[in-house]
């Protein structure tokens, strides 16, 4: 069965930077889009971030652009969200996806997606 596998959340002082990593155990995923959600408590699960399978395409949130970057390696099966200048809005669970599909329009919404991690939790602290 096709899993994804985020780490490296945690807690992180405001102002701080951090990476997320999402592992895929099938090879099949290296030309899936990927993109990370995140879900406050209380809130709706919000988009972050998408990135196309070449990884020559990426879109962000607008209000998150510039602080957040996705990236991939395909060689790894990993997408990566570095983020930084991180504040106490940005504390939730975040979560990678994935779809077979090209990113094309399919890209912003949680109903693009067919697959999803567990998702990890980044507290972020005043």
């Amino acid at each position: 069965q096709v899993q994804l596998e985020e780490s490296g959340g945690g807690l992180v002082q405001a102002g701080g930077s951090t990476r997320l990593s999402c592992a895929a155990s099938a090879r099949t995923f290296s030309d899936h889009t990927k993109g990370w959600f995140r879900q406050a408590p209380g809130k709706e699960r919000e988009f972050v971030a998408a990135i196309s399978w070449t990884g020559g395409v990426t879109h962000y949130a607008d209000s998150l652009k510039g602080r957040f970057t996705i990236s991939r390696d395909n060689g790894k099966n990993t997408v990566y969200l570095q983020m930084s200048s991180l504040e106490p809005e940005d504390t939730a669970v975040y979560y990678c996806a994935a779809h077979g599909r090209p990113i094309g329009s399919k890209w912003g919404s949680a109903d693009d997606y067919d697959y999803w991690g567990q998702g990890t939790q980044v507290t972020v602290s005043s």
